[in-house]
């Protein structure tokens, strides 16, 4: 799991950036997570996504999944899983 200093700006405030969600690889269930370009692991629901950012220091209140300045999801779309 990534250090929570690597995803934080240095004044300590959550970082803003789009959290990546890459589309399904053929044939392997779930989509990659990525914030910053950390990869935080294969998350296979939404649950598992928001269990992800709260790990990472994103609080209840950042996590808007349907917020594209925060969350960009390739492929088919948000919460496709």
């Amino acid at each position: 799991m990534a250090e929570l200093h690597r995803l934080t700006h240095p004044e300590g405030m959550p970082w803003q950036a789009p959290i990546v969600v890459h589309p399904p690889r053929a044939g392997r269930p779930g989509r990659r997570v990525e914030v910053r370009g950390v990869a935080l692991g294969t998350a296979y629901s939404d649950a598992d996504l928001v269990e992800f950012l709260r790990r990472a220091g994103l609080s209840d209140a950042d996590m808007a999944l349907d917020d594209p300045h925060l969350v960009e999801w390739r492929g088919p779309g948000a919460h496709a899983w």
